[in-house]
């Protein structure tokens, strides 16, 4: 990736899918930055892409943190390699020197456009002889070096596209390899770097697929082998328009911060492509890498619906919940939240127990989409005992005071076995004993005793969640005040 900016949907779909392919074929995962274009180098980038790949769970095996036999990582330290590849090439007449001005270059580009034509260089520094090239360099004149594109480019053979070619020469000006700071562009420092890295298979977007042809001629004029390519189909809205950057909706802090856990993002950027025998909601990343062929990628766009990715994560954060270890730390992240949102508030300190956390984690598994769910205002009364007077509850019931004492009464029996279908029965059973007083009225003013609300999950469940002491707790304060 380029260091231009922090890593979105699509650069994360990229990695990925260099991930699981080179895990599904034991190979190494390498994290390559590109920063050639210092003038669009945005600080602390590239550490930002390698923390994001860290949090989704997809660490390189080698790159600038990490390093590697092949380093370094970060194509600005690699400035020799390219000026001296250049220099190999300027040797074997495959590059020359260019002294053209960006003021011609910029006039020959609006002319172009004027002319309704594709802005193209016109080789004009390609036909200098030795003589006029050392006449100019002893003039002090800039220069950059551009790479002599030839007709008549063999095909080659994409990993998702099949068959392919581009006449590059037909359609473009010499490309510059290497800029007059030093620095190479894109097309001269991955073609070295892919070489003296020993890299076997390169898959990138399909923005790319045109100037492979280009790069496989300077393989040719380098005598180098290439390694495999796979073009990638662009990562689309559900529309068809391009993802935008512009409010930050597709960068991974954002979804780290709403509380989207990193296996539904890798789930839901390999759900609307393809690469796998069968859509399937809920594949962790270990079922993609097992799951993954390469032949089985189109061509076609992947759309990406996001108004799906609350269902996506909801059966994610289910699994976690239901896995021992993924739960504790669940634990200690719901903990968090409750001291960051409610901390100001009379919370009592038996509530951030293990014990309390992971039986409302538990009771509401399934019914949540994020972890933060569980302290919005619909759950507060987890957290902070609600406010009920006597009188709230008897304009519910006149019978507010004896079903208050045949809760509590039920309670200190049931202590021992507090299960929610045998809560259900015995509730059921106590609204018999009221002289006329209906079930739901009595649902309706135990829900209130206990959370404060109309709304909710149901009874049982929020006795079951609170516990026998906390319930006769809130009971009695409520009957008192």
């Amino acid at each position: 990736p380029t260091t231009t900016g922090f890593l979105h949907l699509g650069g994360l779909r990229t990695a990925l899918y260099n991930y699981i392919f080179a895990k599904k074929h034991q190979g190494t995962f390498i994290l390559r930055v590109e920063d050639t274009d210092q003038t669009r180098v945005v600080p602390g980038a590239a550490e930002g892409i390698e923390d994001m790949l860290d949090w989704a769970g997809i660490p390189p095996d080698e790159s600038p943190r990490r390093g590697g036999s092949f380093g370094p990582y970060q194509q600005s330290h690699r400035l020799d390699l390219y000026r001296r590849a250049s220099e190999v090439l300027l040797e074997r007449g495959a590059a020359y020197r260019c002294f053209c001005s960006p003021q011609r270059l910029e006039l020959l580009k609006k002319e172009a456009l004027r002319s309704q034509q594709t802005p193209r260089y016109d080789n004009r520094c390609r036909h200098l002889t030795p003589t006029e090239v050392a006449e100019k360099l002893l003039q002090g004149h800039d220069w950059v070096i551009r790479f002599r594109l030839e007709k008549g480019v063999e095909p080659f053979q994409d990993l998702v596209y099949g068959w392919n070619k581009h006449e590059v020469a037909d359609v473009e000006g010499d490309p510059v390899i290497l800029k007059g700071d030093g620095f190479p562009t894109y097309h001269l420092a991955n073609v070295v770097d892919d070489h003296y890295m020993g890299i076997s298979h390169v898959l990138r977007g399909t923005e790319w697929l045109t100037s492979t042809s280009k790069h496989l001629l300077l393989y040719k004029a380098f005598g180098w082998d290439p390694p495999q390519f796979g073009h990638l189909p662009l990562l689309l809205n559900r529309d068809g328009s391009k993802l935008s950057k512009r409010h930050g909706d597709i960068f991974l802090e954002r979804f780290a911060r709403d509380g989207y856990l990193p296996d539904t993002l890798l789930d839901i950027i390999t759900n609307c492509g393809s690469g796998f025998a069968e859509k399937q909601m809920g594949r962790t990343l270990e079922e993609l890498i097992s799951q993954f062929e390469i032949g089985r990628i189109t061509t076609h766009s992947a759309l990406l619906d996001l108004e799906s990715l609350p269902e996506f994560n909801r059966i994610h954060l289910t699994r976690h919940i239901e896995n021992e270890g993924l739960r504790q730390k669940l634990i200690r992240e719901l903990r968090l939240l409750v001291e960051h949102v409610y901390g100001d508030q009379q919370v009592d300190q038996d509530i951030l127990d293990n014990e309390y956390m992971e039986r409302v984690l538990l009771l509401r598994k399934g019914h949540i989409s994020l972890l933060k769910n569980l302290v919005s205002s619909d759950y507060s009364y987890l957290w902070v005992r609600p406010s009920v007077s006597r009188e709230q509850l008897q304009t519910i019931s006149a019978e507010a005071d004896e079903i208050g004492k045949l809760v509590l009464g039920l309670m200190a029996r049931q202590a021992a076995a507090f299960t929610m279908e045998e809560l259900n029965k015995d509730l059921r059973s106590l609204q018999k004993q009221t002289r006329e007083t209906k079930y739901s009225s009595m649902m309706q003013l135990l829900r209130l005793a206990l959370s404060g609300q109309q709304h909710g999950p149901s009874v049982a469940e929020m006795m079951v969640t609170l516990g026998p002491r906390e319930v006769c707790g809130r009971i009695h304060r409520a009957l008192s005040s």
